[in-house]
């Protein structure tokens, strides 16, 4: 049974590491083995993938105002658009992703690519572009990165910085862009999930769990949103690499001898 405390941790990490682009898909994984809870997964990754959903909706409260006010207008073509590659890949694979999620065979090498792309993206000089320059290729190209991020420990708000990076845009936009980007993304996770609950595939968990679980990642969710657009106007993220390399090649020591 998932404990108010083990929700309080799993809330924070997934706040944090959703918007941190170090993945919180295998963070995730992590804390629920860490905690013996690997068979818990379903309707706690849905809860836990509401609360950040419910962050970026209110840190973007203005831009999803303007998109209410006028449904038609670039700002929504964008996301649209940058949504496609997921979608596609999502749908298409979804067993398969499913089921390499469940037994983190692999996270450890996504971890490791995760940080090779982060590594190389301070790369990318003279970013220029800000919102209202970010042409409907770019969002395409940057969503088809995202779409990467399916597997589960390719962290998707580092690709998609990484590909806005390359794309010209500016840091700051390049995050702003990237966690705008996560919302449908997010939202359509949180559907798709919820789908598979209905079908009587979640798990029991108390309503105080879970509500520590949704108020924990959304709080952390919010500052980690926050924390990001301005860390990148100045900042490398090459220790975010450092970090996931370490991570991953851990992970493989341990799968290696047997104790993971």
């Amino acid at each position: 049974m998932l404990t108010k405390l083990e929700a309080l941790v799993l809330g924070i990490i997934q706040g944090l590491t959703e918007f941190l682009p170090i993945s919180s898909t295998g963070h995730l994984y992590l804390g629920r083995n860490l905690f013996g809870l690997q068979e818990a997964g379903l309707l706690l990754d849905t809860m836990l993938h509401l609360g950040t959903l419910l962050a970026v909706l209110v840190f973007y409260k203005n831009e999803f105002i303007y998109i209410i006010k006028k449904p038609f207008s670039k700002l929504t073509f964008l996301l649209i658009i940058g949504t496609i590659p997921a979608v596609l890949i999502g749908l298409t694979f979804k067993d398969y992703f499913d089921e390499i999620s469940k037994t983190g065979v692999t996270i450890g090498w996504e971890f490791l690519i995760t940080g090779i792309f982060l590594w190389f993206a301070d790369s990318a000089k003279n970013g220029y572009k800000k919102m209202d320059q970010i042409s409907y290729k770019d969002a395409f190209i940057i969503g088809a990165f995202q779409a990467a991020a399916i597997f589960p420990a390719i962290s998707r708000s580092g690709m998609t910085i990484v590909a806005a990076l390359w794309r010209k845009l500016d840091r700051e936009t390049a995050a702003y862009f990237s966690f705008l980007l996560s919302t449908p993304a997010i939202a359509g996770a949180v559907v798709l999930q919820s789908f598979d609950l209905f079908e009587g595939k979640g798990e029991t968990i108390s309503l105080s769990a879970l509500l520590v679980g949704i108020v924990s990642s959304a709080i952390f969710g919010y500052i980690a949103v926050k924390w990001m657009v301005g860390f990148l106007k100045k900042h490398s993220l090459k220790p975010f690499a450092i970090y996931v390399w370490i991570l991953g090649f851990a992970i493989l020591f341990f799968q290696l001898t047997g104790k993971f």
